[in-house]
């Protein structure tokens, strides 16, 4: 089986209908304590001093609605995580377009890294809220002290073959273990340049991200080693290249070479 590991998007939908946040019938309840915990803090910064609440969100007074959103955590509207993280990544899927097969087959292999959550399955319901990976909260501190250990031991503790999708912060989040590395491959989204070597670019980054993802969703069967991901990971490129670890504990790489988007 296949474990993809998403990061969250920074903008959000805010979700409608009557249900609220449930922590225990989020996925993963090992991590109901953290979550409930640190929601509280999160809900007690977002309804202490504004200016605070603005610097450790790391807004300006004109995004004073995500301080509102965090306010509203525990009684707002819940969707589909898949259905609150908007932007380029999650746009790149297409989710509504999916066959009923191949959105079941992402809802089953899918999973979010989340600032406020934890580890996440992309159908937990979850409502729009602001917290990003490198956050401080207050008698909180550290997100990623908070939860590394508990993320990296969940991911393990799957035992599936792991595609890494997430950002810089995500990682620091919930590492994946030395121990399970060769049951894991980090793909690296370069765009090719007019001249030189390819280099990263965000955007082109973020949206082949999104469409290695629909892909998988869509193929008959689920990915268990580097070289399938790269089959597949060729239908959204114009070249791939598997990166064998060079020491013990390194996950696989995978440089997926696209165009100019």
């Amino acid at each position: 089986m296949t474990m993809i590991l998403l990061p969250p998007s920074e903008g959000k939908t805010d979700a409608t209908g009557k249900q609220k946040l449930d922590f225990k019938k989020l996925s993963f309840p090992e991590l109901t304590k953290q979550r409930q915990e640190l929601a509280a803090a999160v809900v007690a910064m977002a309804n202490g001093p504004a200016a605070k609440a603005r610097t450790a969100l790391a807004i300006s007074s004109k995004q004073d609605f995500e301080i509102e959103r965090d306010q509203k955590l525990l009684t707002a509207a819940t969707g589909p995580a898949w259905s609150v993280y908007t932007g380029v990544l999650y746009d790149a899927i297409e989710i509504d377009s999916l066959s009923a097969k191949a959105k079941s087959k992402f809802e089953s292999e899918n999973f979010v890294v989340s600032a406020l959550f934890g580890l996440i399955n992309v159908t937990d319901r979850i409502p729009a809220y602001r917290l990003s990976g490198d956050t401080v909260v207050p008698k909180i501190g550290s997100l990623t002290r908070f939860w590394s250990d508990s993320i990296t031991s969940l991911i393990s503790d799957q035992d599936e073959f792991v595609i890494d999708l997430r950002s810089g912060n995500y990682v620091k989040l919930g590492p994946t273990d030395k121990a399970i590395a060769d049951q894991v491959v980090v793909p690296r989204i370069m765009q090719k340049m007019p001249k030189g070597a390819p280099k990263v670019v965000s955007h082109s980054n973020k949206a082949t991200k999104g469409r290695l993802v629909r892909t998988l969703a869509q193929s008959i069967k689920s990915v268990t080693n580097v070289e399938q991901l790269a089959e597949l990971a060729a239908k959204v490129a114009l070249d791939v290249k598997i990166i064998k670890p060079t020491k013990a504990g390194t996950p696989w790489g995978l440089d997926v070479i696209v165009e100019v988007l």
